[in-house]
């Protein structure tokens, strides 16, 4: 939907209202996700007022100071919420001396409340329910997004229900049940739970599914990634980001917000070449990109990189779009290439990610061998989360670690034995 200057925002903002992503057809603001006419998915428009970077450096330490580009009241800032944001963006020389790279860096979303990226797109599903007047906070779930449900809810004071793959990680389900909201664990995996989900949103209307009869609003969330990529970069864009794709709104709200940005006249043109990343167990955007393909095939995943196993994504052919319109890739990796990145990053820029950037920096390697990506380029990648919730992904590759008496000569003696054992290595 084209963009033009207004100075009256609604309860929604400056959303102007919704669009059909296939068709064209629109539609006004409201509880509606899948167009009427040919069922594509909708999408939010705006009409944006005239913005400026010192206006938005003036803005909250959070997400809410790109609150005039989200679909949310314009006092946001003020309503009980968990305030994500405004995490680090890590310049990695380490990192980038490793792979033989000029300039990368890692844009690091642990720093959010529940330690992932969901918090952001949580925060505005959140506000919008509420302006709605839905009465329970829900969500199929990988993982992350379940911890964040949990806790925005009860921050906000709400009922939470979210539903898991009963095989998920220990720690995300650990870490959604302390919130005290509904938790339920299903047999099957995040697809059987998502079509679970689907029919629980037709029986209850007062419940807000963040991620399906509120998606539209849900997926904006995610540009506050982008943005916040380019005012830390100094309001510029980098040339190239890889970004890890399960239901892929993540990397294709990345790219909105930079054109966004642009179109705005706060950064120069969006010229970044944008990568996907996917794991080779669950790997159907890569496959459809490998093959020409337009049409996403869905499979049955079989990885350790769980927050990223969504079998049928709905935003897979989006994400081809993006990456063919921007002269990227979309390519997956191996579990065991998954753990030797986790454990690279790790080693030489001190961020323990989750299994999504072992993913996304394995994919990146793998790139960099193949030379589909420039190794000259300024390079962003997206670490999603929390090594913690995915210790599980790594705990075969930790070494065996035998203790030593509380005396100078047994550590001397270990450590004898570490530099033989290196020297034999």
């Amino acid at each position: 939907m084209s963009t033009k200057a207004t100075t009256t925002p609604s309860r929604f903002g400056y959303a102007s209202g919704l669009a059909c992503r296939e068709c064209g057809q629109t539609y006004d603001l409201g509880a509606q996700h899948a167009c009427s006419e040919c069922f594509g998915p909708l999408e939010v428009g705006y009409d944006l007022p005239p913005l400026t970077r010192a206006g938005i450096e003036a803005g909250p330490q959070n997400i809410w100071r790109y609150a005039s580009l989200l679909p949310v009241p314009p006092d946001i800032a003020d309503t009980p919420n968990t305030e994500p944001g405004c995490t680090r963006l890590v310049r990695a020389d380490n990192l980038a001396r490793a792979l033989g790279m000029r300039a990368l860096w890692v844009k690091d979303e642990r720093g959010n409340p529940t330690h992932s990226f969901k918090d952001r797109v949580v925060a505005v599903a959140l506000a919008a329910a509420v302006e709605m007047g839905f009465k329970v906070l829900a969500c199929p779930s990988t993982g992350n997004l379940a911890n964040a449900v949990a806790a925005a809810a009860a921050r906000a004071g709400i009922r939470s229900v979210v539903l898991v793959p009963a095989d998920l990680e220990p720690q995300k389900i650990l870490g959604t049940a302390v919130y005290g909201g509904t938790l339920v664990t299903v047999e099957g995996s995040y697809d059987d739970v998502n079509r679970l989900a689907s029919e629980l949103a037709d029986e209850h209307d007062d419940w807000a599914f963040v991620n399906v009869n509120v998606r539209p609003y849900y997926a904006e969330g995610s540009k506050t990634i982008g943005y916040e990529i380019a005012e830390q970069l100094g309001w510029r864009l980098p040339s190239q980001v890889v970004v890890p794709v399960a239901s892929g709104a993540q990397l294709v709200k990345i790219d909105k917000a930079f054109r966004e940005l642009a179109e705005l006249g706060l950064t120069g043109d969006p010229g970044c070449r944008v990568f996907g990343a996917q794991a080779t167990g669950c790997a159907p955007v890569a496959a459809a990109f490998r093959a020409g393909q337009d049409v996403v095939q869905p499979v049955r995943p079989a990885t350790i990189a769980k927050s990223l196993a969504i079998g049928n994504p709905a935003d897979g052919p989006y994400v081809l779009d993006v990456v063919r319109r921007t002269g990227g890739v979309v390519a997956d990796v191996t579990d065991e290439q998954i753990v030797a990145a986790i454990q690279l990053l790790a080693a030489t820029e001190g961020i323990f990610g989750e299994t999504a950037v072992g993913v996304t920096l394995a994919v990146l390697r793998k790139l960099l061998d193949t030379g589909q990506l420039d190794p000259a380029a300024e390079t962003v990648i997206i670490n999603s989360g929390d090594g913690l919730k995915t210790l599980d992904a790594v705990a075969s590759a930790a070494p065996a670690v035998t203790p030593i008496r509380a005396s100078l000569q047994a550590f001397a003696e270990s450590e004898s034995l570490r530099s033989r054992e290196a020297g034999a290595a």
